[in-house]
């Protein structure tokens, strides 16, 4: 058994996938429209789906907005430096919810974006 993918619903998908890609580096590895039910899917991710999980954006058409909800925590992000994405994310408009820095409670560097939609998104340079 093995993690398929999460999935997040946006209120503007080009905007979403912008974040993703630009910001985090990931690609787009498909995208479906379904008129029938009036949503769009895209799957993106750091490499092919049969090999690591995918991060799969809903856009319900006609829908702006959700709430993210209290159940929801975060998105963790593996990146070499912390300081330095949080850095370039910043120069590229991205809201900053935590600098880049140590933890509280330990070693390890962290920083907190926010998504388009109020995702949040942790960085950290955790070594496996």
């Amino acid at each position: 058994m093995r993690i398929l993918h999460t999935m997040l619903r946006v209120g503007n998908l080009d905007k979403s996938i912008e974040f993703y890609t630009l910001v985090l580096g990931m690609s787009l590895l498909r995208q479906k429209e379904y008129p029938k039910g009036e949503f769009t899917l895209a799957f993106l991710g750091y490499g092919p789906e049969s090999e690591h999980p995918a991060l799969e954006l809903t856009y319900n058409w006609g829908t702006h907005d959700y709430a993210v909800g209290t159940g929801f925590g975060h998105i963790a992000i593996n990146v070499d430096n912390v300081y330095e994405a949080v850095k370039k994310a910043k120069e590229q408009g991205v809201k900053v919810i935590r600098e880049a820095g140590p933890m509280s409670s330990g070693d390890t560097i962290v920083g907190f974006l926010q998504d388009p939609d109020g995702y949040e998104i942790e960085l950290l340079s955790k070594k496996f």
